[in-house]
């Protein structure tokens, strides 16, 4: 196909005349396939930043950059849905609702991130997991999901290529804050995935990128608004993110805990999993993810998952066996009730650790993070500190110590909100 010139429709936007379907998708063809310029797309970025494309723009973006790649299409005996999380810390719903949902007649091909910033990465953690493959061949990805109900893999080079580059921009050119185009960014990668439905969970807390409820909420309704309008049956529901998820950070341990959720285990962890679960087959006209979990079919289905991405076959009965611990494992003393928490600040202490990146090419060390932390409400002292770090060394041991015990605001204060906060249904 012949070049364009992108700047009309640059030019457009930046006077409020908004984004149409054609311009959209010469922009996302543009930035694909190279020609339109880093200076055109950074303007181009600029300009919704700063002037909008209300939701006809956003819906028609977000298909853009989708068909800017390869799109899936399924041809399977049930529905096809996903969950994406705007990330937090300790969230591993993602390895315990896969195969949940899988139980309960749905599919879930998931097409997951790595961890960059203070979140952490759903690949990173399944990585954590001698020989699990998370780049796959699409033909084995389709055969996993076909056989197994869910797949947790990378997104290939294919799929949505003008996102890929449109995001690599907007970080350069200061309008990653712009909620039209982190709409369009969530959105086109998983609905190039193919999916029937998609729940969203907007985190929204001390340990979010959205600190305040208006913030999330008014990002939870441009999502579900685009999403529904881009022909993807879509929910979204406010979490609570002003304390860690689980009581571990860190890439092995937060593994452990989502192990431990399979097997019966119970807390935040656990109650979002399965109301997040429960939501992706009620979406869909489906239900049973509780029965899933109680009968151990759920851990089951984990279990075989693993072993198709080459993972070990008793990864659930021998967790010891296959995710050592760090070296060096450290109490952090506290005294009094924790009243509060930074959790950004426990997110950056994990990445000091090693077990996150500051860049993308960053190695992880899995073995490392925080475990057993104490919630909001819960009480600290000498027989209970207010967790435990995992470190590769003691001067990383001392340095995470000091920034988790900065972290915790100890006396009294409010109740910690509730783990759901609110909802966005389509109109």
């Amino acid at each position: 196909m012949t070049q364009a010139d992108p700047r009309p429709v640059i030019a457009g936007v930046r006077d409020g005349r908004g984004l149409d379907e054609e311009g959209a998708r010469l922009i996302a063809r543009g930035l694909a396939e190279g020609w339109v310029s880093d200076a055109q797309a950074g303007s181009f970025a600029m300009a919704v930043l700063l002037a909008g494309l209300g939701e006809g723009g956003r819906v028609a973006l977000t298909r853009a950059m989708r068909d800017s790649g390869h799109v899936l299409r399924w041809d399977l005996p049930g529905p096809v849905v996903d969950k994406h999380s705007t990330g937090g810390i300790g969230d591993t719903v993602s390895l315990i609702l896969a195969p949940l949902v899988a139980c309960s007649g749905a599919y879930v091909p998931m097409i997951s991130g790595r961890g960059l910033g203070h979140t952490g990465g759903t690949l990173d953690k399944l990585e954590a997991i001698p020989g699990f493959r998370t780049a796959l061949p699409e033909e084995e990805f389709r055969r996993i999901v076909a056989d197994l109900g869910c797949a947790i893999v990378a997104a290939g080079k294919d799929l949505a290529p003008a996102d890929a580059r449109l995001y690599a921009i907007r970080d350069e050119s200061a309008t990653v804050g712009s909620i039209d185009l982190i709409t369009a960014s969530i959105l086109s990668k998983k609905l190039a995935a193919g999916l029937d439905a998609l729940v969203l969970d907007v985190k929204q807390g001390s340990g979010a990128f959205l600190r305040t409820s208006d913030a999330a909420m008014d990002l939870a309704r441009a999502l579900v608004a685009t999403a529904n309008g881009a022909g993807c049956h879509t929910r979204a529901y406010v979490t609570d993110m002003d304390q860690p998820l689980a009581r571990a950070a860190g890439n092995a341990l937060e593994l452990r805990e989502a192990i431990a959720v399979l097997q019966g285990g119970q807390g935040a962890l656990a109650e979002l999993s399965l109301a997040l679960s429960e939501a992706c087959l009620g979406i869909v006209g489906l239900a049973g993810a509780e029965a899933a979990l109680t009968s151990g079919r759920a851990a089951e289905r984990f279990a075989r998952m693993v072993v198709a991405q080459g993972g070990p076959a008793d990864l659930i009965e021998r967790p010891d066996a296959y995710l050592p611990p760090a070296p060096v494992i450290r109490p952090i003393p506290a005294r009094g009730r924790v009243a509060a928490i930074d959790t950004e600040s426990l997110g950056h202490a994990v990445v000091a650790l090693g077990g996150g990146r500051l860049h993308a090419g960053d190695r992880i060390d899995s073995r490392v993070g925080l475990a057993q932390l104490r919630r909001i409400g819960e009480e600290a002292g000498p027989d209970q500190p207010l967790g435990f770090v995992h470190a590769a060394s003691d001067a990383a041991a001392e340095a995470a110590i000091a920034t988790v015990q900065a972290a915790y605001l100890m006396g009294d204060g409010p109740a910690p909100g509730p783990l759901i906060r609110n909802e966005v249904s389509p109109e």
